[in-house]
């Protein structure tokens, strides 16, 4: 009320009065946990100063741009919670604000189209999570600091009056992010060498000769201006030597042909054998790239080796080992089990086979019975298994293809610019389907119970429809006694020591890393800070920062552009959090887990952006770039 009894002349704040809810009928104003979190005052003529809002200490969003607010730029250091910024065309001015790199959660910084001067200050680095600074058409003077902001998408310093080179850690953003600077040079900008030399720029004197500190002078290149030899000596040079001249030239081109085409013979030859030498190669890598099954023939041989068939467990185009090897294929991966191929049949219909290994079957009985089971499995979110090929030397499991990649690459590939984010439907829609698919696993068999064992980020399959499918289940049964690696971050802690020795708790356990990974954009496991070779479960990470109160940070940045989606995320944060309970018994079952995460759907998204809509294209109004969360394999 100070604020607007201060700032508010024309009364454009009616609906603010002590009579009104101020967290749902004050214009511009949302709060979290009913404490103020957003205060949005755009265009609405408030002038003046804003020092009183300064004592909102948990406001996350805050924009006054095109207002008419004038004089330095409050303290702003007691507002440790804000993460973005919006304070463009108005009429603020004195130097860049000292307490804005106390605001360490700072996201989005705009104090473009405003009177501030002075220089740009180098702990602005300090703002580690910036993803937009924004300060064109100001009157900053100076040159411009070496900033490290790994996560910069959107900077511009345009309009000023800086002087200098480029930092190298800035020159990646385009022109117009430095255009109208008196002085400024270096990419993407002309060269700081030609700025010097021209005439019309400060450090040339008046006559157009550089001041490069006693370097040579520049001729130009024009006929007219070559240079006159009048010297006797160089006249004296030139009698009498058109004569030699012919015969050096002659000789000279003579001997220069001779050592070009002995060099060229050389390189001929060696080059040449080096090539052959790895055309040969490269040709029996390709060779055997093309083809599923290279090695270890499960063919008859004189070895006697047992030959095997392809079991189908559906009706429709069916296809012998034969077609297998004839087709070709591309490698989709390595796992736990064996390594996944991309197959195209000569009827170009494509299918998913996985070579497994370095597992121990107890039979042919045992491995056909399990695959009987696996086989049944039908299921809008799982992974059909369509058929299997068993001899002593060579186990093939044939699936669906599924044309979208895996989870794992919608989450992590292409982390720089010119990435899709994930958004944040896309990510409860993909939760959910995985949680129906394991669900699914879990009841379909009662005795014995049947168990994915193998959840992870790259098991999470998206089809044609951008539904998740659950894929690589029930092969547990036959893994190698050896203990899981530390590495493997999706494990649960009972069943580390040994990979067979897994239940449905244990997928639950998984089940809920998966969530964590979505929650965060991060691996399962991270390096310990400092190095060491150590790794940091992301369970145990998320748990030490929700600890100390900081819930907002384990959010992926990512997730920052989408409104009003908080409270689900933190929802799904507390799923994530009891299925990672150490003690199994603590955990709850996979149907359970089913049931929270639709009552999270079944609460509305918000306002969210499609999935295929770039990260580049958000806006810097707060009202489409929103605070959206306070917050390997």
């Amino acid at each position: 009320m100070a604020f607007k009894t201060a700032s508010d002349i024309d009364d454009k704040l009616s609906s603010w009065n002590q009579t009104a809810d101020l967290c749902t009928s004050w214009y511009g104003v949302s709060c979290f946990q009913s404490r103020v979190s957003r205060l949005v005052l755009e265009g609405l003529g408030l002038n003046g100063t804003f020092h009183h809002l300064t004592a909102l200490d948990q406001l996350r969003v805050l924009s006054l741009k095109k207002n008419r607010f004038s004089g330095p730029i409050p303290d702003l250091s007691n507002l440790t919670a804000l993460k973005l910024l919006f304070l463009s065309y108005n009429d603020l001015s004195g130097g860049f604000p000292p307490s804005v790199p106390s605001l360490f959660r700072l996201y989005r910084l705009d104090l473009s189209h405003n009177n501030l001067s002075g220089q740009i200050p180098a702990n602005v680095s300090r703002l580690s999570h910036l993803l937009t600074l924004r300060l064109e058409e100001n009157r900053f003077s100076g040159s411009i600091p070496g900033l490290n902001l790994p996560d910069l998408q959107d900077f511009n310093v345009s309009g000023n009056r800086l002087t200098g080179s480029i930092p190298k850690t800035l020159s990646g953003f385009p022109q117009a992010a430095f255009n109208r600077n008196p002085v400024l040079c270096g990419p993407p900008l002309q060269s700081c060498k030609n700025i010097v030399s021209d005439p019309s720029r400060p450090g040339s004197d008046s006559s157009g000769t550089p001041q490069l500190g006693g370097g040579p002078t520049v001729v130009s290149s024009s006929p007219s201006s070559k240079p006159e030899v009048t010297t006797a000596a160089a006249g004296s040079r030139q009698v009498g030597s058109g004569k030699m001249s012919r015969l050096a030239v002659i000789a000279i081109v003579i001997g220069d042909f001779a050592v070009l085409v002995l060099v060229t013979g050389l390189l001929y030859c060696y080059f040449w054998r080096s090539f052959a030498k790895n055309r040969r190669g490269k040709g029996s890598r390709l060779l055997e790239g093309e083809k599923i099954v290279y090695s270890s023939s499960p063919y008859p041989s004189q070895g006697g080796l047992e030959r095997g068939k392809m079991v189908f467990f559906e009706a429709g185009k069916r296809f012998e080992l034969e077609d297998l090897l004839r087709a070709s294929a591309e490698m989709l991966g390595k796992g736990g089990f064996g390594t996944a191929y991309k197959a195209v049949l000569e009827d170009q219909n494509v299918v998913a086979v996985k070579r497994l290994k370095e597992m121990q079957v107890g039979g042919k009985r045992e491995f056909e019975q399990q695959m009987e089971v696996l086989g049944r499995l039908r299921h809008p979110n799982v992974v059909s298994l369509k058929a299997y090929y068993y001899a002593r030397e060579e186990k093939l499991l044939v699936y669906d293809f599924m044309p979208n990649g895996s989870l794992f690459s919608l989450l992590h590939g292409n982390r720089g610019p010119g990435r899709t984010p994930l958004d944040w439907t896309t990510r409860v829609k993909i939760a959910s389907g995985a949680a129906h698919g394991v669900a699914f696993i879990h009841h379909f068999c009662r005795n014995p119970k049947l168990v994915h064992g193998n959840i992870k980020s790259t098991n999470v399959l998206i089809d044609s429809g951008g539904n998740a499918r659950v894929s690589d289940f029930g092969l547990s049964i036959f893994a190698s006694p050896s203990p899981i690696p530390r590495s493997n971050g999706y494990r649960a802690p009972e069943s580390s020591s040994d990979g067979r020795k897994l239940s449905q708790k244990a997928d639950v356990y998984s089940f809920g890393v998966l969530l964590l990974e979505l929650l965060t954009g991060k691996c399962p496991s991270m390096p310990e800070n400092g190095g060491g070779g150590g790794v940091i479960d992301l369970p145990r990470w998320v748990q030490s920062v929700v600890r100390e109160e900081w819930t907002a940070e384990v959010f992926d940045l990512e997730l920052m552009r989408y409104k009003d989606i908080e409270e689900e995320m933190v929802g799904m944060l507390q799923i994530a959090t009891v299925c990672t309970a150490v003690a199994p018994d603590q955990r709850p079952r996979m149907g359970q887990v089913v049931k929270m995460i639709e009552e999270i759907r079944g609460g509305g998204g918000g306002d969210l952006s499609p999935y295929h809509e770039s990260f580049d294209s958000v806006s810097d109004s707060p009202s489409l770039s929103e605070d959206a969360a306070t917050l390997s394999h």
